[in-house]
């Protein structure tokens, strides 16, 4: 049975990636990604593209060392996948936003939000781009009533 429209390629591809997430394996992550891939996280006003990617995801994981990502809905056409998930990870670093810093309290913190991940016809990562529920994750942190 063929995969005409690449749709069970891309799906296994989004299964791969989401795993190395998951794993926090950069290097897989990375692996996947096209060489003038950008990453725009556009609910925090962030953007890294090729190179600088790695380090903007290295940051990432940093900042939430067990972070994990459950998707709930998944959505594979033609070259693109968009997938809704929910994010659960630990407040375990200080958070800031402007002037106001939240230490660390040890709690769970979860929020929902969606990636749109086009692919390129070497089946790579072209982009991603991110738009999660940031409000939660403040009001869960103490930095918004």
């Amino acid at each position: 049975m063929t995969d005409p429209d690449g749709i069970e390629a891309l799906t296994a591809a989004i299964g791969r990636y989401n795993e190395a997430w998951n794993a926090q394996d950069l290097d897989a992550i990375v692996a996947m990604h096209a060489p003038d891939m950008v990453f725009a996280n556009h609910t925090a006003g962030e953007t890294a593209e090729g190179e600088a990617v790695r380090d903007h995801i290295a940051g990432i994981f940093e900042a939430w060392p067990d972070m994990r990502f459950e998707t709930r809905r998944l959505y594979v056409r033609e070259g693109v996948v968009t997938q809704e998930w929910t994010a659960t990870a630990t407040h375990s670093r200080p958070m800031r936003r402007g002037e106001l810093e939240a230490p660390a309290s040890g709690e769970t913190v979860t929020w929902d939000g969606v990636d749109v991940i086009p692919f390129d016809e070497n089946g790579l990562i072209k982009r991603k781009d991110v738009y999660s529920d940031s409000v939660s994750i403040l009001r869960q942190v103490g930095l918004l009533d």
